[in-house]
């Protein structure tokens, strides 16, 4: 059984603002890991969040398990989006 996706209003716009074809690749990664998030996503230290990558993009989400449920929090450039974030 697949994850259900959720995403983030705000993230739902950064995703809208990245290049066409970056924006394509991050969606298709993120129809990927509705199968086995697990082997795509890395847990960020300190925070609940989880990472993924997407060449030099990153995807934060929240993961749940036991819901089976993605959320999407934030989708950016790995330069900017840990600054966003609050992260080093």
């Amino acid at each position: 059984m697949s994850y259900f996706i959720e995403w983030e209003l705000n993230s739902a716009d950064e995703l809208e603002k990245l290049a066409f074809d970056v924006a394509e690749r991050v969606l298709d990664k993120i129809e990927q890991i509705k199968e086995n998030p697990e082997h795509f996503i890395e847990k960020m230290q300190g925070t609940p969040e989880f990472k993924l990558r997407v060449g030099d993009y990153r995807v934060i989400l929240l993961f749940d398990k036991g819901n089976k449920k993605i959320k999407i929090q934030m989708v950016g450039h790995r330069r900017n989006i840990y600054k966003k974030y609050g992260q080093s």
